[in-house]
């Protein structure tokens, strides 16, 4: 069974419950008629397509009405209850402001219910937006915004998954090529098209002779380098912020970590990097660099008993002052939540963003704004705290009778957070301050 099966195996299993759901109705779109050319298709166009079409991860495609009609009762439950589109922060404390918000508003979520209970009419067809001209999926998703396929392709050498068995991580090193020093604007990673039904994760590393003095102590993983991006299901890549990049260096080398599992049939599998540079010659006033942050003290201290949810917390310092650029938890499927707090050197807790539904099938990068990215002093502690359901409760809880400590499977635990942070300068953090303060 592929993993799209498996997902829409549980969609079905869903059906009766959504089906009592509609009839439920909601105040707030009680007398108001909803089509679904008119409201309901472009919401799907903004916040569903891009996943719920053909090729796609999602386990059902969403681009006419005759494909969304069977479904409108999940899609209701879905909605409502905040579980699609997958977007799994509080929207009641931290930062709330992203350059990649999929989130329904409330309006939205009642235009969906309000349709569903009105029977999901079609409406008038001449009331259909423009279909947006997705783009072919052997397309890199970035190219459109750089106005160019990636300068660099790097590929890892293929692996096959045999039909049954154990999860495998393949871990080549691939020669970058370079043989000179080049800033990075933006990355994408891709498993190739064959590749996807058995590619659950690939965590991609650098590795390379860096200077000493550096704010931040670039080898995170022994044995792998320092971390680079990765690819999971909800993040497309990296876009570094005007003036940032990270850094690659003459004679660099990539390290894929590629975490595959078998789906039923024997398939060959390889990673594809995309890298967008700079021009040549061009240095960013700010190196951007790569954190897992916890991942330390989760390898040295993770234990779950059987039947609890536990708590564990992970506290990084600062050595300067700097900018967090997005927020991406990491665990498995015993994943409840995970939070990232600065402690700041006042002693003041700013709670920055609160993962409270945390789900396994869905890695998502949340990005924040120019605006709204957290500048931190010098001497801020960074606190992330996460917890895990190793209770029957848990419905994506394997056996809920073992110990579970720390381990790469999908079934043993972890805990961080992939973080891009750039280090600021005293004169530039004092202005972006002051200018947020006005």
């Amino acid at each position: 069974m592929t993993m799209n099966s498996r997902r829409l195996t549980r969609w079905f299993g869903l059906l009766a419950g959504a089906a009592l759901l509609a009839t439920a109705g909601t105040a707030s779109a009680q007398n108001v008629e909803y089509t679904f050319s008119r409201d309901i298709a472009p919401i799907l166009q903004k916040n569903c397509q891009e996943c719920h079409r053909a090729g796609q991860m999602g386990p059902m495609a969403l681009m006419t009405y005759e494909e969304v009609r069977p479904w409108a009762p999940l899609i209701k439950m879905k909605v409502v209850e905040r579980l699609m589109p997958p977007w799994h922060l509080d929207k009641t404390v931290g930062i709330q402001d992203f350059e990649n918000d999929v989130s329904l508003s409330d309006v939205e979520i009642d235009t969906i219910a309000g349709w569903v209970d009105a029977g999901a009419p079609r409406g008038n067809p001449e009331d259909l937006p423009i279909p947006v001209a997705w783009p072919d999926d052997e397309l890199w998703r970035m190219a459109e915004r750089y106005g160019r396929e990636p300068d660099l392709i790097i590929r890892s050498t293929p692996w096959t998954q045999s039909a049954q068995g154990q999860d495998q991580w393949w871990t080549p090193i691939i020669e970058t090529g370079l043989t000179e020093d080049r800033w990075v604007t933006g990355m994408e990673v891709r498993p190739t098209m064959e590749g996807r039904p058995v590619t659950h994760h690939a965590v991609i590393y650098l590795q390379q002779e860096e200077t000493p003095g550096d704010f931040q102590e670039v080898i995170d993983v022994p044995g792998q380098g320092s971390y680079l991006t990765e690819f999971a299901v909800g993040k497309i890549g990296d876009v570094f912020r005007e003036n940032t990049g990270k850094l690659m260096k003459a004679g660099s080398q990539i390290a894929f970590d590629n975490h595959y599992h078998s789906v039923g049939e024997e398939i060959t599998a390889q990673t594809e990097l995309g890298i967008w540079f700079h021009e040549k010659g061009y240095v960013p006033k700010y190196r951007v660099y790569s954190n897992a942050l916890g991942v330390q003290q989760s390898m040295a201290t993770l234990d779950i008993p059987p039947g609890k949810v536990t708590t564990h917390h992970a506290y990084i310092p600062l050595r300067t002052q700097a900018r967090i650029e997005n927020y991406q938890p990491h665990m498995h499927v015993r994943g409840k939540a995970m939070s990232m707090e600065a402690i700041l050197p006042d002693g003041q807790v700013q709670m920055l963003n609160h993962v409270d539904h945390f789900d396994f099938n869905w890695h998502v990068n949340y990005v924040y704004t120019d605006e709204s990215a957290p500048v931190l002093p010098a001497g801020t502690i960074i606190h992330i705290t996460a917890w895990h359901d190793n209770s029957e409760a848990n419905r994506a809880n394997p056996d809920p009778t073992q110990w579970i400590g720390w381990g790469q499977r999908s079934f043993d635990e972890m805990y961080h957070a992939h973080v891009n942070m750039t280090y600021l300068t005293d004169e530039d953090y004092q202005q972006i301050i002051g200018e947020r303060r006005k």
